[in-house]
């Protein structure tokens, strides 16, 4: 297990385990998805350590892995700031069984949404009775709470439009009944007339703006080298550089002149010629 915070995090959204979920993968890497899907939230998910745990491939073996897998769709990386902690940053690994595409990926990690943006199937037969709004039904209530406010539907469909305007308030439906029905008359002789009336003479205030939204408090990153990226530079969930293989290139050797050359194999032969050559002294002793 990571650090408290640290780790696996499971994607919402996924389907139920299939024995055919990573069919589309290499050996290997479906194998390490398997291996990651089984993880509890909160595992360690560097390379080492998932190395370590399983006895098939290396540390160069499962990075290569972990960037397929992302490519694919299963895995992103991310560093996310501690609620209410403006320096401490948690890093976190958010995995799919079920494999996801960049733009999934983005809404999810950028705002939170995890539902699938498909369009609605056709209705076979469109339904005759479309369902009714709460506003309707806050105004088909009154009559319930006090006979004196019994509305048509033709009045509550006339009132639905500032009835609506009550509960964008932050009004309840039991606090519209009450404040609509408290202190009637003896007698209502248009009880469609009195609750317009009401209904603007009682219009609550708008509510006030909320705070502002948070900063941002969570960074993608690729996941081969973990360089911190804007969702839209994160093919795959790899940088650029990633991608393409590319590296910094050796700046090239200073080459020699040819005289530099000349030279230097002069003194070569010099070295091997006086390291052959007998000693006179020694064979005349000799």
């Amino acid at each position: 297990m990571a650090s408290p915070g640290y780790g696996k995090q499971s994607a919402p959204g996924q389907g139920p385990r299939r024995a055919e979920d990573f069919a589309h993968l290499p050996a290997r890497e479906a194998y390490l998805a398997s291996l990651i899907d089984r993880l509890p939230d909160g595992a360690a998910m560097d390379t080492k350590t998932l190395a370590r745990e399983q006895p098939h491939y290396g540390q160069q073996a499962v990075r290569t892995a972990l960037n397929s897998l992302s490519v694919a769709g299963h895995l992103r990386r991310i560093r996310e700031r501690v609620d209410g902690d403006r320096t401490q940053w948690v890093f976190r690994t958010y995995f799919s069984r079920t494999p996801r595409d960049d733009a999934w990926w983005s809404r999810f990690l950028t705002t939170g949404e995890s539902t699938d943006v498909r369009p609605a199937p056709p209705e076979e037969r469109p339904d005759p009775k479309p369902p009714r709004s709460p506003a309707y039904d806050a105004l088909a209530g009154l009559g319930f709470a006090d006979p004196r406010l019994a509305l048509s539907a033709t009045d509550c469909a006339a009132l639905e439009p500032l009835a609506a305007r009550w509960l964008a308030r932050g009004i309840t439906p039991e606090l519209f009944t009450a404040t609509l029905t408290a202190g009637l008359p003896p007698a209502v002789h248009s009880p469609a007339a009195l609750t317009r009336r009401r209904l603007v003479d009682k219009m609550p205030p708008e509510r006030p703006a909320g705070p502002p939204a948070p900063a941002t408090t969570r960074v993608l990153e690729c996941t081969d080298c973990r360089t911190p990226s804007r969702p839209q530079a994160l093919l795959g969930g790899l940088c650029r550089a990633c991608r393409t293989g590319a590296t910094t290139a050796a700046p090239p050797a200073a080459r020699l002149s040819p005289q530099a050359v000349h030279r230097h194999a002069t003194r070569v032969r010099g070295a091997v010629r006086t390291a052959t050559r007998p000693n006179r002294s020694a064979l005349q002793q000799h």
